[in-house]
């Protein structure tokens, strides 16, 4: 399979894109690496981090303290609040005022509107709090109540906007933008905060968590819908919550939750930004302009097990929980090799799993062209890439190999391995 788009660079103002933060992962970070990962993200063209903030970590204050600090010290970053109801319980209203209050003035304090911009993962059943909170804080409210339903939260007086937390396709399918599309019809005039997600698997047992949702072309597909849908913002999920695998920051130590690391240590998804400069400014420039493509890129990822190379362990396609039907895990995470060429001009591109024989691909026009090659039973000790114009290469990337062992656990890995030529 190829898609192809051409991407366009420059800024809107009125847009933003965000990455959701779990403070709740950055108890052990120092200020070198507060530092780091904003301008890793300011690099890739990142407006601004979501800090997801839970009622009871006792770190909090502490981490968020580090945060602006750093925000401001690096400049051009912006960072806004968003209050966890889930993951620790419902937040008292008093310690939402305080907390807005405490960072609104920062220099780095995202603002809408001039108003300091606030958000929640869920709350529903706390909904009612927020007319006074936004009396005593003065803030741009756009809550992530996507369980209500759109036209609910789109006709809730204290929502200024709303986010919906619907990143994942259901089941052995793709994701569309027929929800985004009815989120932002029904908000009429209200801001819409559209999410973006490489990826999801998750296996916590302590956390009752064991399910996988559809990645695979999800990161290329989602930002060509962000493209034509054109929110006013777009949140990406996330930048480090490591036990989900959506993280698209690097790994910090004493980030990753008990449980996940078998599956997380050597996965970095670094180069999961390496093409959102060009996402992002083809967004904020509605596609209208030619993009300035000074270096040719490869950004790859797989998994590193086929799906039948070992004990599933018990991962589900989709989550029970939520009332999802259950699918074999296998046929919502496809045996494919995904790749993303970014080219000058028309080139030929190959996949190559191990010593089988290679595929080959055309990208057919300059800018960002994405294929998925399947494994094909193929296992090798790497995955091997290449951009050839006129019979000459010009670019070469080597992954690591596809391979039926599966560790002394003997389970599949569900995570994705991401590389790249740079």
């Amino acid at each position: 399979m190829a898609t192809t788009v051409a991407f366009c660079a420059q800024h809107a103002s009125a847009k933003a894109v965000f990455a959701h933060f779990i403070i709740g992962n950055s108890a052990n970070m120092k200020a070198a690496d507060w530092n780091d990962d904003i301008q890793k993200a300011k690099d890739a063209h990142i407006d601004g981090f979501a800090l997801n903030i839970a009622p009871t970590d006792t770190y909090t204050d502490t981490s968020l303290r580090a945060a602006y600090d750093a925000a401001n010290t690096v400049g051009g970053f912006s960072l806004f609040l968003s209050f966890d109801y889930l993951s620790q319980g419902p937040w008292d209203p008093s310690a939402v005022i305080e907390k807005i209050n405490t960072y609104k003035n920062e220099a780095s304090q995202y603002k809408y509107n001039k108003k300091p911009f606030v958000s929640t993962f869920e709350g529903v059943k706390n909904t009612g709090d927020w007319a006074n909170i936004k009396s005593q804080t003065g803030c741009y409210f756009v809550p992530s109540w996507t369980s209500l339903g759109s036209s609910t939260v789109a006709s809730d007086p204290n929502v200024d906007g709303a986010f919906a937390w619907d990143a994942w396709p259901v089941g052995a399918n793709d994701k569309d933008d027929s929800n985004d599309k009815e989120w932002k019809s029904a908000l009429g005039s209200k801001t819409y905060m559209m999410a973006v997600s490489p990826w999801f698997y998750t296996n916590i047992p302590n956390w009752g968590k064991n399910w996988l949702w559809r990645g695979d072309d999800l990161w290329y597909d989602r930002w060509q819908q962000v493209i034509e849908v054109q929110p006013e913002f777009v949140e990406i999920i996330t930048w480090n919550d490591y036990g989900e695998t959506h993280y698209i920051g690097p790994i910090r130590d004493g980030g990753i939750p008990d449980g996940s690391q078998h599956y997380v240590n050597g996965m970095d998804h670094d180069q999961w930004r390496t093409l959102l400069p060009f996402y992002i400014d083809a967004y904020k420039s509605g596609n209208t302009t030619t993009p300035t493509i000074d270096d040719e890129k490869l950004v790859f990822w797989y998994r590193l097990n086929p799906s039948k190379a070992g004990n599933n362990g018990g991962t589900t396609g989709n989550n029970p929980a939520q009332g999802q039907p259950i699918v074999d895990p296998a046929q919502a995470s496809q045996d494919k090799v995904f790749v993303s060429a970014l080219v000058t001009s028309p080139a030929d591109v190959t996949v190559q799993i191990g010593n089988n024989a290679p595929t080959s691909l055309k990208a057919t026009t300059a800018g960002v062209n994405h294929f998925s090659v399947p494994f094909n039973g193929q296992t090798g000790d790497s995955v091997t890439f290449s951009i050839s114009r006129n019979g000459q290469q010009v670019l070469s990337a080597e992954g690591n190999g596809i391979t039926n062992n599966c560790g002394d656990n003997g389970l599949v890995n569900w995570n994705a391995w991401v590389g790249g030529s740079s």
